[in-house]
C-alpha cells in the first residue's frame, strides 16, 4: 500500500523525532537552569520582547506562538504572579487587555535570550554547520510546513474561538 511506511521510513522518522524531542528538552532544561524561566514563559517573553512597544494582546500572542488563547491566558496569569508581565486596558477594544513586559520581565527576557541563543548555537547551529546542509534543512522545513498548512491550527470550540473571551 502507498500509505505504508517502510523500515527505512520508520528509521528516519524515529531518529528525527528523537532528536527533536531531546533538543526541545535540552533547550528547556538549560533555559530553566540558567535563567529560571520555563520554556512557555520564554515563548511569551520573547514574543513581547519582539513587539515594537513590548506589549501584545492575548490573541496576538496565541497566534504568534501557536497556542490556544485559553492556554496563553492561563500562562499569562502565572507570569503576572511572578511579576514578569502585567495586563493593562486595551485602548483599541474595551473588552480586551494588553499583556506588557514589566521591568523584571524585560530583565528575564534579556537574560534568558542570551543563554537560549547560546544553547541553540551549541546544540543546533554548530552541529548543523552552514552551507548546503543548512539550506537543505531550511528547504525541507518549509516543504513540511507547506504540507501541514492549517492542519496544525487547533479548534478551540470555547467562547474565545470567536474572539469573545474577556481580556483577550
Amino acid at each position: 500500500m502507498a500509505d505504508q511506511l517502510t523500515d527505512d521510513d520508520w528509521a528516519v522518522w524515529d531518529a528525527f523525532y528523537s532528536m527533536r524531542r531531546r533538543l526541545d528538552r535540552a533547550l528547556e532544561v538549560r533555559l530553566q537552569r540558567q535563567s529560571g524561566v520555563s520554556a512557555p514563559e520564554y515563548e511569551i517573553l520573547a514574543g513581547l520582547g519582539r513587539s515594537a512597544d513590548r506589549r501584545l494582546r492575548v490573541r496576538d500572542i496565541a497566534e504568534q506562538i501557536g497556542w490556544e488563547k485559553s492556554r496563553v491566558s492561563h500562562q499569562v496569569t502565572r507570569m503576572e504572579r511572578r511579576g514578569l508581565v502585567q495586563r493593562t486596558d486595551c485602548d483599541l477594544d474595551a473588552r480586551g487587555t494588553w499583556v506588557e513586559l514589566t521591568a523584571d520581565g524585560r530583565r528575564a527576557m534579556l537574560e534568558s535570550s542570551r543563554g537560549h541563543n547560546a544553547a541553540i548555537k551549541e546544540y543546533f547551529v554548530d552541529v548543523l554547520g552552514g552551507g548546503a546542509e543548512a539550506q537543505a534543512l531550511l528547504a525541507f522545513s518549509e516543504r513540511v510546513l507547506d504540507a501541514i498548512g492549517d492542519d496544525a491550527i487547533g479548534d478551540d470550540a470555547g467562547p474565545d474561538a470567536a474572539g469573545t473571551e474577556p481580556g483577550a
